[in-house]
């Protein structure tokens, strides 16, 4: 072993904390592997066995190994369950762990719900942190902080390169359908996958929008269907559509895309729940792939934070900025600017990024495939 505390600055847990959380990422401890004993890592680092407590449960709690009873820590941490987390953000946050995080058993609380401790924490830091400032109006497209947060966790996640200025922050999924159809115009035809989300349908029927309802096959839209539409929008779910289930192949999410440019129209990516995926990367997404600008993209937190959670965020292509702020700046953000900071701060402390990977491996655990 070789873990030292030397630097006053940082909290001891924290330090060991990284340490071996390195060790293990680096495959230093392979998966299946013992962790020292707490008793032996306190006598080496100097430090209590409390303070080795602390750092075991982290790491626990994120993941990275189990205690097993009465035999130790062991190491589970396989890189395939994991997506990016900002690394930066322990040593900034030097976050503490009150009893270890544990999912809030409310009624309606899921099992994709983050922990409410977690929340509660973050709830009170910003409250700290921004005093008064919670009660100050949003700028119009939401507050620069979560616009700048979602903008680098998207480059993280899904390798979607977005300035903070094409992230247009709404409440909710449903609200940001309006949106896009006011954009792109209502005077258009607008397809969507048949089956869909029910409110996908009611938005634009309540936004007077003529619409196709195309017939799904096995990997998406089916070819013919789309050949046949009059649209020159078109709305899809191609991660784990609802209610038919399907993901959209690499060639369907081309040809989607190419479906766009050949009518000179758009698609309107609704990437509601891609994070939680139980496969070992998480595919590709339209607005990533496409090259044209042809590609809105939408997605939300009611599923990866909470249903209660009314925040949503749309992602223009730098070709309709100027357009939407034409028509569409004077609206003003519907979404209060304390919800706003606590997501801001939920990414950028890691916190959001540490729950997703915590749900992507309790399914895969689940369902076997791990």
């Amino acid at each position: 072993m070789k873990y030292r505390v030397d630097n006053q600055e940082t909290p001891a847990y924290m330090q060991l904390y990284l340490q071996i959380r390195n060790d293990i990422v680096s495959g230093a401890y392979g998966y299946g592997a013992k962790l020292p004993s707490k008793r032996l890592l306190a006598e080496e680092a100097g430090v209590s066995v409390i303070t080795v407590e602390h750092t075991y449960a982290i790491l626990c709690e994120e993941g990275y190994v189990e205690s097993r009873q009465r035999s130790g820590y062991y190491v589970i941490y396989k890189e395939k369950d994991f997506i990016s987390v900002a690394d930066n953000d322990f040593a900034k946050a030097q976050r503490q762990v009150e009893g270890g995080h544990t999912v809030h058993k409310e009624k309606h609380a899921t099992q994709t719900t983050i922990p409410y401790s977690v929340l509660a924490k973050t709830m009170r830091k910003v409250i700290l942190d921004y005093g008064d400032n919670i009660l100050v109006k949003s700028p119009n497209h939401g507050c620069p902080e979560i616009r700048e947060a979602i903008s680098h966790y998207l480059v993280r996640s899904n390798g979607i390169n977005a300035a903070p200025e094409q992230i247009i922050i709404g409440s909710g999924a449903e609200y940001l359908y309006s949106l896009a159809v006011q954009l792109l115009g209502s005077d258009r035809v607008f397809a969507i996958e048949n089956p869909s989300y029910e409110k996908i349908r009611q938005v634009y029927t309540a936004c007077g929008v003529k619409y196709e309802m195309l017939k799904m096959g096995n990997d998406g839209i089916k070819s013919g269907e789309l050949e046949n539409s009059v649209a020159t929008v078109l709305h899809v779910t191609p991660f784990n559509s609802y209610p038919s289930n399907v993901t959209a192949s690499v060639s369907k999410r081309n040809e989607y895309i190419e479906w766009a440019r050949s009518r000179n129209g758009f698609v309107i990516e609704d990437n509601y729940g891609s994070e939680l995926t139980l496969s070992t990367k998480v595919a590709d997404t339209l607005f990533s792939m496409a090259t044209g600008g042809n590609v809105i993209y939408i997605n939300t937190f009611s599923k990866t934070i909470a249903p209660s959670v009314r925040v949503g965020y749309m992602v223009l292509p730098e070709g309709l900025l100027g357009e939407f702020q034409q028509k569409l700046g004077f609206y003003s953000c519907t979404v209060p600017v304390f919800e706003q900071f606590v997501i801001a701060s939920l990414i950028d402390s890691g916190d959001f990024e540490r729950h997703i990977n915590r749900v992507r491996r309790a399914g895969r655990k689940q369902s076997g495939n791990i």
